[in-house]
C-alpha cells in the first residue's frame, strides 16, 4: 500500500453499490490531485459558453447546461459535508438528498455561466482544502449517508467520479468539447 493516503482506492465495502460507476471512472493516482485537475478541466469545458447556449437541454425534461453545473456544485457540497462530519469522527447518520428537487430550487438558469463556474471553483477549492488536511486515519473513517456506510476516502473518490460523469454527459449529450 502506498504511503500517500490519497492514492489508495476505496474497497467496494467503503461505499454503496450505486456509487460504483463514479468510483470506476476515477483513474489511478492521487485523488486530491485529480480534484484540482478536474476543476480546471470542467472550467475549460464550459469556457466561452454564452448564457443563452447554456440553457440548452438535449431532451424535454432534462437539465440545462446551467442546471448541470449547479447540480455539480450542490452535490460536491453535500459529499464534502459528509466527509467533514465523518472525518471528524461524527457517526450521526446523514440523510440522502433528492437531486431532482434541488435543481429547480437552485434557479440555476437565472444565473450566468461565469457565476456558476466561479461557484464551482470556490466549492472545489474548499473541498481540496478540507481533504488536504485529512490524514490516513481520517480518510479511513466511516459514517452512514443515505442509509449506507461510506468512508471519507470513498467520498473523495466519489466526488471526483461524479464530476467526471457529468463532464462526459456534457460532452456526449450536450456537445461540449
Amino acid at each position: 500500500m502506498s504511503a500517500d493516503p490519497f492514492v489508495a482506492r476505496p474497497e467496494s465495502s467503503e461505499y454503496a453499490p450505486f456509487y460504483a460507476g463514479y468510483v470506476a471512472r476515477v483513474p489511478a493516482g492521487n485523488f486530491l490531485e485529480l480534484m484540482a485537475e478536474g476543476g480546471r478541466v470542467t472550467r475549460d469545458l464550459v469556457a466561452g459558453l454564452d448564457d443563452a447556449a447554456a440553457l440548452y437541454r438535449y431532451a424535454p425534461g432534462k437539465w440545462s447546461i446551467k442546471e448541470v453545473l449547479g447540480h455539480m456544485a450542490d452535490a460536491e457540497r453535500i459529499f464534502a459535508y459528509r466527509a467533514l462530519r465523518f472525518g471528524r469522527g461524527d457517526e450521526t447518520p446523514l440523510a440522502g438528498f433528492e437531486e431532482n428537487d434541488y435543481v429547480p430550487a437552485g434557479r440555476f438558469d437565472a444565473r450566468s455561466v461565469a457565476e456558476l463556474v466561479a461557484e464551482l471553483e470556490v466549492v472545489r477549492n474548499g473541498t481540496i482544502s478540507l481533504f488536504r488536511h485529512f490524514d490516513g486515519a481520517d480518510l479511513a473513517r466511516f459514517g452512514t449517508a443515505n442509509e449506507h456506510p461510506v468512508s471519507v476516502r470513498a467520498l473523495g473518490v466519489i466526488l471526483v467520479g461524479h464530476e467526471i460523469h457529468h463532464r462526459a454527459i456534457l460532452a456526449e449529450r450536450y456537445g461540449l468539447q
